[in-house]
């Protein structure tokens, strides 16, 4: 990595926060109780990151399309039963306000909704580190590039100095698409060597990884 990054774009669950068992469970669980096939753990993971409707798209696809609401309220409901108990991984908080105090600009592309996003960045005190969030229900989910692209463009931010950081291919590949660089984190949804098939410019393993990365090209300013 040899660029100065402007602008970090995070995603959400399974990169900031360890959200990922939580989410896989909630899918299993909408799906029994709507008497739909109840997906296995690794299917039910691949599709984090993805809008909601999108991703009961693929673990139920042959599901009539008028009955995904109904699946999506029931997951809603086992998510937000789980969510008070849900965590930022170790190191999250002091690598974003690292960042904030060495001039990077902070921001959110998450496939939760804004009700979603808006509770988790409450619960885990980031709220106020962001200069700006996008959420699946309000643009194009995952890996379509339009959240990435207006964030850059409500930044007035260069996609050449803009790293986008995620958990899943799904987050990789919306970056590839967006024309921005890209690092994958591999503690989340998606393993190491599927993120290493969209070329990410590096795949970290853990938070302190990760804060190696970002903050080696980018020293404290002289006290």
């Amino acid at each position: 990595m040899t660029s100065r990054w402007e602008l970090v774009v995070f995603d959400w669950d399974g990169t900031l926060m360890d959200s990922t068992a939580a989410i896989t469970r909630a899918i299993q669980a909408a799906c029994r109780e709507v008497g739909v096939v109840e997906p296995a753990a690794a299917k039910a993971s691949h599709v984090i990151g993805l809008g909601l409707v999108d991703a009961l798209r693929h673990v139920a696809p042959d599901v009539p399309p008028e009955d995904y609401p109904r699946i999506a309220q029931a997951y809603r409901r086992h998510y937000f039963s789980q969510a008070e108990q849900l965590v930022l991984f170790d190191g999250v908080a002091p690598l974003l306000r690292e960042l904030r105090e060495r001039g990077m600009r902070l921001a959110v592309a998450t496939g939760k909704s804004r009700t979603g996003l808006e509770l988790a960045l409450e619960q885990s005190g980031l709220r106020g580190l962001f200069d700006a969030t996008r959420t699946a229900d309000e643009t194009a989910s995952k890996p379509h590039p339009q959240m990435l692209l207006e964030i850059i463009d409500e930044l007035v931010a260069d996609g050449r100095t803009t790293l986008m950081i995620g958990d899943t291919t799904h987050d990789l590949q919306m970056a590839r698409n967006a024309g921005t660089a890209a690092v994958g984190v591999s503690y989340g949804a998606h393993g190491r060597q599927e993120l290493l098939r969209l070329e990410p410019l590096h795949v970290a393993d853990s938070v302190a990884e990760l804060r190696a990365l970002l903050l080696a090209e980018h020293p404290a300013a002289p006290s």
